[in-house]
């Protein structure tokens, strides 16, 4: 799905020009700037409202009511056309009502230079013939020429006939030259004429120059900012640098609307290099813009440049958008074979998770079979392990028993034949009361018997190694057996050694040990008697006491 977003978006953006990435952040900028465009033409209008209820006091003079006239038609001058021209109208009128002729000179010619922002150049230039130059101080001198310069620059920039052209610009020179006198070499006046003229004639560094040093005395947002960036523009279009056009245009358009100013031309130029670099969207947004812009103004001149513009831009925006309909729809119907062909494989899949699913439980049941079986193997196995021990243990000493068996068998035959050689001897020498006594006597069984028990305790301690230390462990420590020095074993730990060979009838102890039952029995009760843990399983856990591994 991530796949399919991707392509859509893709295919929506094709076709789009990448701008630098300075020129790309200056239009989102403006752009930008542009979406608070209420909120600087609010603060105008906040502007507007004030000086106009300075107007509503009561006893405000004629003079006080020309000089606020005088600041409106200054907010109005490029906001809105009517509105300027109006108050320029009332200014006239209170001028002639004062019989002030600086005051009808300072109304006339700035009436001529708001029709000249209108395209109205035949009016604003009869206006000026009527105003009497030599009559007039420097400061009207210089916004009379100012006035007529404008007119004519006008005329010449918008004339169709080259022969025209030349004629109006040379007037415009003239008028230039009659200007410059008037002015300080740094104010801004006579720097954007000299601008103009270094422009005008090729000398496109020197242009700069100047340009640069007339931002350094402006800030951005306000009318002049605009005006001096809209000219560096041109400076880098007649250098073929379209970038650095586009960026001075930006900054232009981004002090128009801070400064509400709707008699443009920055946002016009910037759409037509947009439409070049095939960003219609933006294009047709900029020039839209605008066109709002000179509705507000309400300047025929306006009207006319963004006229020729306007239906081509919107032309291609509108046949953009066509092309996007289509490759929408037709990106449309392959989402949707796409979508049948995911819905189809997502069935499939679904049926194929459903048999593995049983497959899964299948397999799950058949691994629980084999832990079962596998435990009860390791059960079996543990078994077998612990009779493979016993059967290893009952081995080892059983192998020990036969060697000391067969060694004990031998010596009581040895035993034997030297008896009955001696007997014979003792017959042939008829010693038969001698034989009859030693016969008699019990020493000898005494000493058999104790060669048993030494036999015996030999046999098993090399079995059993550890045997009286674990016995011991299992009785209270007050209750454990103490040997003497010259013993191995003793009775009580006899017994227990005849029960870890597996011999426990007290019956079959007392005949080997020459012991009676009785006696048996007691020893064995007393020493069961001082176990630490429970009596009725202290034999078993003799039966558990270590075979050495020897």
């Amino acid at each position: 799905m991530k796949y399919i977003l991707g392509l859509l978006f893709i295919f929506l953006l094709y076709g789009q020009s990448t701008a630098m990435p300075e020129i790309d952040s200056l239009l989102l900028a403006l752009e930008n700037t542009m979406e608070h465009r209420a909120e600087y033409d609010e603060e105008k209008n906040n502007r507007i409202e004030g000086l106009k209820v300075l107007l509503q006091k009561n006893g405000i003079s004629s003079h006080q009511q020309f000089f606020i006239n005088n600041q409106l038609i200054e907010e109005y001058f490029t906001y809105t056309f009517d509105s300027a021209l109006f108050y320029t109208k009332l200014n006239v009128q209170i001028a002639k009502k004062l019989n002030d002729k600086e005051l009808i000179s300072h109304s006339n010619i700035i009436m001529a230079d708001i029709l000249a922002s209108a395209g109205n150049y035949l009016e604003a230039y009869d206006i000026l013939k009527e105003v009497e130059e030599q009559t007039l101080n420097k400061v009207l001198k210089i916004e009379y020429f100012n006035a007529l310069i404008k007119v004519f620059n006008e005329i010449s920039f918008h004339t169709a006939i080259d022969e025209n052209f030349h004629l109006y610009y040379n007037t415009v020179n003239i008028y230039i030259d009659s200007l410059m006198p008037y002015l300080k070499h740094d104010s801004q006046d006579y720097l954007s004429l000299l601008e103009k003229r270094y422009r005008d004639a090729g000398n496109l560094l020197d242009a700069k120059k100047i340009n640069t040093k007339r931002l350094s005395q402006s800030s951005p947002g306000c009318r002049l900012y605009s005006l001096i960036t809209f000219e560096r523009s041109l400076i880098y279009q007649m250098e073929g640098q379209r970038e650095m056009q586009m960026k001075y245009l930006i900054h232009s358009a981004i002090s128009d609307i801070k400064s509400s100013v709707k008699d443009n031309a920055s946002l016009t130029d910037l759409a037509l290099i947009l439409h070049e670099q095939d960003d219609v969207e933006r294009a047709n947004k900029f020039i839209r813009f605008a066109y709002e812009d000179a509705s507000f103004f309400n300047s025929e001149l306006r009207f006319k440049v963004i006229s020729k513009i306007f239906p081509v831009i919107n032309e291609t925006y509108n046949l953009k958008i066509e092309n996007q309909k289509k490759r929408l729809r037709t990106l449309v119907y392959i989402i949707s074979i796409l979508l049948v062909l995911l819905l189809a494989a997502l069935f499939f899949i679904h049926r194929q998770v459903k048999t593995l699913r049983d497959k899964k439980n299948e397999l799950y049941e058949v691994n629980q079979q084999l832990k079962k079986l596998n435990s009860d193997l390791t059960a079996s196995n543990a078994k077998l392990n612990q009779k493979n021990e016993e059967l290893s243990e009952s081995n080892h000493v059983k192998e020990h028993y036969i060697a000391n068996f067969l060694t004990i068998c031998s010596n009581y035959i040895n035993k034997l034949d030297q008896t009955n050689k001696r007997v014979y001897k003792k017959i042939a020498n008829r010693e038969i009361q001698e034989l009859f006594n030693e016969t008699k006597t019990q020493m000898t069984d005494d000493i058999e018997i104790k060669e048993f028990y030494h036999n015996f305790d030999d046999t098993f301690l090399h079995i059993f190694p550890n045997f009286v230390q674990e016995l011991n462990d299992m009785l209270v420590p007050e209750e454990q057996i103490q040997l003497k020095s010259e013993e191995r074993l003793n009775t009580e730990l006899r017994i227990f050694a005849l029960i870890r060979l597996g011999i426990k009838d007290s019956s079959k102890i007392a005949q080997l040990l020459r012991y009676s039952v009785n006696t048996i029995y007691n020893y064995r009760v007393k020493v069961k008697n001082s176990a630490k843990e429970d009596r009725d399983t202290f034999e078993d856990r003799v039966m558990k006491i270590h075979v050495s591994k020897d």
